[in-house]
């Protein structure tokens, strides 16, 4: 059983003032108020921390390695504001998973890449590590979902200019020599209404002729701003007929009822068994034993934390990273 982050490790305290952080929903459109580190040298800091990510990471005994998100503003506006048919000083509006509005991206024109987003990123992971490397890319969907239209005829429209420009990146990171690529689409879960209409359908759109091992993350949302959590996904079942090789979702908070997982066979489950709602590390035992409720209903499993840890503490998440290899070896054994 290999183990592995869901992507995001907490950005350091010199680098991004980490109060500003929390105290805001994951932006949508810029934030860069929150590096503390001046622009000249921005790029050379996000690199160190990035570096020192993936050591914990190696450190903690990990399978497989990101490179924590670490220059990421967030998990999504880092790719979205990098593309063509953006409106990055205009923002419009749309209503966040608790309902309340918030600043998006504007789609005022096709949407397009300028250029590559992610190789570099890529490139120095794949450079400073010999274990296995994912990256990952916010997805089609929820891109779509998280923006304003302004261009496009209808929203499925805009879902599949979002997949187009995500096909042609995944593509590019399995060349520059990444092992896994997840796409992060919380929101099928907070839209599984506008997810069955035409979510598989952009999925398909945006992995068409895709070679390499691909991941799709769903989740409930991060507990600090979505602090209730259901037993249960509205849209989870119908991952089956996803064109992807793992399903990623979170299990510890929610103690979610794996008979589910009977319906998603023929994926690999990367199960969440790392609970974030607090710093709290659990005890190896308490891990193994969040494995274990999967077992009766599937043995491809990779042990992960429920979702990204970027609002951890350092020492917390890093704990816990630590007893999530634990207790993957304790059920190993």
């Amino acid at each position: 059983m290999e183990t592995s982050l869901v992507g995001s490790y907490p950005q350091p305290e010199w680098l991004v003032d980490r109060e500003k952080l929390r105290t805001r929903l994951p932006p949508r459109v810029r934030a860069s108020d929150i590096w503390k580190i001046d622009p000249a040298q921005l790029r050379e800091a996000q690199d160190a921390a990035t570096l020192a990510a993936i050591r914990d990471q190696e450190l903690a005994g990990l399978d497989i390695v990101t490179d924590g998100e670490i220059r990421r503003e967030s998990y999504s506006n880092y790719f979205v504001l990098a593309l063509d048919g953006i409106d990055v000083d205009n923002p419009g509006e749309a209503l966040d998973r608790n309902g309340n509005p918030m600043p998006v991206p504007r789609v005022s024109g096709p949407i397009s890449r300028r250029e590559n987003i992610l190789r570099r990123d890529a490139v120095f992971l794949r450079s400073a590590t010999d274990r296995k490397i994912k990256v990952t890319v916010p997805g089609p969907f929820t891109m779509a979902q998280q923006a304003q239209n302004d261009h496009y005829a209808t929203e499925e429209e805009v879902a599949f200019a979002f997949a187009d420009v995500v096909r042609q990146e995944v593509i590019e990171l399995f060349e520059a020599g990444v092992d896994i690529v997840q796409l992060d689409e919380p929101w099928m879960e907070s839209r599984s209404e506008q997810a069955r209409a035409y979510g598989i359908e952009t999925l398909r759109r945006a992995l068409d002729g895709v070679d390499g091992t691909t991941v799709l993350h769903i989740c409930f949302g991060y507990p600090l701003f979505v602090p209730g959590h259901k037993r249960t996904y509205r849209f989870l079942p119908e991952l089956a007929e996803a064109p992807v090789d793992q399903i990623s979702i979170e299990t510890a908070q929610a103690e979610l009822d794996l008979e589910v997982l009977e319906q998603l066979a023929d994926k690999t489950i990367v199960l969440g068994v790392i609970a974030l709602d607090s710093d709290e590390v659990e005890s190896q035992e308490t891990v193994a034993a969040r494995i274990e409720r999967a077992l009766p209903y599937t043995r491809n499993l990779v042990a992960a934390p429920d979702c990204g840890m970027k609002y951890l503490t350092h020492d917390g998440a890093f704990g816990k990273l630590q007893a999530l290899v634990g207790g993957a070896k304790l059920v190993q054994a």
